[in-house]
């Protein structure tokens, strides 16, 4: 696949895709994009998006919960340095849900024991009403 220098399976059954410059393939990344608008650009691309740290057990705890209802979020995984660049001082874990800042682990169970998380995943797209089961 052009674009792709490296991919490998991950445990948790992902993919992980290590990109290279390209403006000819459609995963095409900008090298001049800086850390923070890349993080704005996914963000707002994804109707549910998870960034965290490698190897993060509460990252995989909020994949099992969202893949359990029937969605499965787009999950990036930052480099330390990369953190920093989230919005509004947001530590990894952190979900995003129609472009909003839900939180981490914590906050994604309040929404979901609180059945107010079904309803913005249905509203956001991201769950078809039909699949929705509160």
């Amino acid at each position: 696949m052009q674009g792709v220098r490296r991919s490998h399976q991950l445990s948790d059954g992902g993919v992980r895709l290590e990109l290279t410059p390209s403006s000819t393939s459609p995963l095409a990344i900008d090298v001049a994009e800086s850390a923070e608008m890349r993080i704005q650009r996914l963000i707002s691309e994804n109707p549910v998006i998870i960034f965290s740290k490698s190897s993060c057990c509460m990252c995989h705890v909020m994949k099992r919960l969202f893949s359990k209802i029937g969605v499965h979020p787009t999950v990036i995984q930052l480099d330390d340095d990369e953190i920093s660049a989230l919005p509004s001082s947001s530590a990894a874990p952190a979900v995003f849900i129609g472009g909003s800042l839900v939180g981490g682990l914590e906050s994604l169970f309040a929404l979901h024991v609180s059945n107010q998380l079904v309803p913005k995943l249905v509203q956001v797209g991201a769950l078809s009403p039909h699949d929705a089961v509160l």
